[in-house]
């Protein structure tokens, strides 16, 4: 090596001297090689392990169709009835266990303050479930799918006889009649080929539910007033024709008296 040469060709250098410089490049090289090539697995850069990846996240839950129509921010009526009645945990339970997802014509503020006031509170609870499931079918339907329903149409409320629902198209429009009202859909809300979310401007009203009322009996006719000239009835007529036939009479007799008194 270099060191070597260098301390055995320089004559100049002490002789007694070399040993220890030799010795001391020795040593030197020793340290070198001890932290270059004579390092331990666990320090080599190579053997460096890597993390395991984590376990993958969990899938994402039902679509929450309240958050939905809350975000919306036009359906606050709409959203306390589906909260009292607990339909937002039977959605909720129907799209984790279901592919068939659900379709839901939600009713804007303005379609419940139309309606008659006093006319959803005068319902009992059970009736108030079936009102509020009217305005939901068992199946994601998206616009085009309309086109080929059968009607009548069964919703969450039951059966189709019961609470029967018609939907028709007619070019880009959608129809939906409860029998009571009808109105079309407005706008899509939100749709994500499970659930479908459809904007109405008023509120389905089923028959079943609210009847309607039986029609305002007929005026009665106003009675006929009596001539006065007629008699009142038959027994005074009989009477008259009688009194006529004695004043005729006796008529008669007057003028056939009177003529043989002034005869001589």
């Amino acid at each position: 090596m270099y060191f070597l040469y260098s301390v055995q060709y320089r004559p100049h250098l002490c002789p007694r001297m070399q040993p220890f410089i030799l010795l001391f490049w020795l040593l030197l090289l020793l340290h070198t090689c001890s932290q270059t090539f004579c390092q331990s697995p666990a320090q080599s850069p190579a053997a460096t392990r890597t993390k395991a990846p984590g376990p993958p996240p969990p899938p994402a839950g039902p679509t929450d169709t309240i958050q939905i129509l809350l975000k919306a921010g036009r359906f606050l009526s709409f959203v306390r009835l589906m909260k009292a009645t607990h339909v937002d945990t039977q959605l909720f339970s129907q799209l984790n266990s279901s592919t068939d997802g659900i379709t839901m014509f939600a009713p804007n503020d303005n379609a419940f303050s139309s309606l008659v006031a006093g006319a959803v509170g005068s319902l009992n609870d059970r009736e108030k479930l079936e009102f509020v499931q009217f305005h939901i079918l068992p199946r994601f339907l998206s616009i085009s799918d309309f086109q080929t329903l059968s009607n009548p149409v069964k919703t969450l409320a039951g059966s189709d006889r019961k609470f029967p629902l018609t939907i028709t198209t007619s070019d880009n429009s959608v129809t939906v009649s409860s029998g009571l009202t009808k109105t079309s859909i407005s706008n899509t809300i939100y749709t994500d080929k499970q659930v479908a979310i459809y904007e109405v401007d008023k509120v389905l009203v089923p028959k079943d539910l609210f009847p309607p009322a039986p029609p305002a009996p007929a005026p009665a006719k106003p009675l006929a007033e009596p001539d006065p000239v007629a008699p009142r009835d038959a027994s005074g007529a009989l009477v008259t024709a009688l009194q006529h036939r004695v004043n005729v009479v006796l008529f008669g007799a007057g003028l056939y008296i009177a003529a043989h008194v002034m005869d001589p």
